[in-house]
């Protein structure tokens, strides 16, 4: 057991997260390990002294091999109580630029002999909430040969008085987020949306049932790539909570 721990470097981890959490569990390894040794040495001990009080030998007194424990660079007593200095991957690489600002220092505060030196910079994520209605100018045309309007469709997704941008974030906040219909409302006249109570419960109901349908799809045809369970796949239907491969 002791080899397998020593063989543990928490430093090879690359989550930080995963690799402090590895620390703190090898700390209180180590923690329980010694507090085990320690009710050992004193169940001996009285092991011992009823031995003596019988006129038995106790148990001889042989120095413990020191070496065997845990790595020191990981897990001693020292190293605990001393902060170690962490370092975050960088995940700038990653992120998307959406716009650049350039931050001046009041130059009134600066001392006369300061030199320019360039810029250091930062990158700070943050998200705009605000709305974005559209007028749209939908062309028409009137044929008197056929003795009918043309009316140019709305792009796909603006069915109805709601973007497609509304649409979803209803969805995530109702069902990702939890976040009850009247708190919705709520939020979205804060930013400035004129909804009612009745449109946000409309959203979720017919957003429901395109979602239920394409659930379904997926649940089926992941039924269909089991062997075991190709059965309720033919039938177009989930099995039961309580179903058992004895059924098949």
């Amino acid at each position: 057991m002791s080899g397998l721990l020593q063989s543990i470097d928490p430093k090879e981890i690359a989550d930080e997260r995963v690799r402090h959490t590895v620390e703190l569990l090898l700390n209180l390894i180590e923690q329980l390990n010694t507090t085990n040794k320690h009710l050992e040495e004193e169940i001996q001990k009285l092991r011992d002294e009823n031995n003596r009080l019988k006129g038995e030998q106790g148990k001889p007194d042989i120095e413990a091999n020191k070496n065997i424990g845990f790595k020191k660079n990981h897990s001693s007593e020292k190293e605990r109580k001393i902060p170690k200095e962490r370092y975050k991957r960088s995940k700038n690489k990653s992120i998307k630029i959406d716009r650049k600002e350039i931050v001046v220092y009041p130059q009134e505060q600066l001392p006369v002999d300061a030199q320019f030196k360039g810029y250091e910079e930062i990158v700070v994520q943050d998200i705009l909430l605000k709305p974005d209605n559209i007028l749209f100018r939908k062309e028409k045309y009137y044929s008197p040969k056929t003795r009918k309007t043309y009316l140019a469709p709305l792009p796909t997704g603006y069915e109805g008085e709601f973007g497609p941008g509304i649409k979803a974030l209803v969805m995530s906040l109702y069902y990702g987020g939890n976040m009850t219909q009247g708190k919705l409302l709520e939020f979205l006249e804060d930013i400035g949306i004129s909804i009612s109570a009745g449109t946000i419960s409309n959203l979720l109901i017919k957003n429901q049932e395109h979602f239920e349908a394409e659930y379904k799809q997926v649940y089926v045809e992941g039924l269909a790539s089991s062997p075991c369970l190709e059965k309720f796949a033919q039938r177009g239907e989930p099995p039961h909570r309580n179903f058992s491969l004895a059924t098949l």
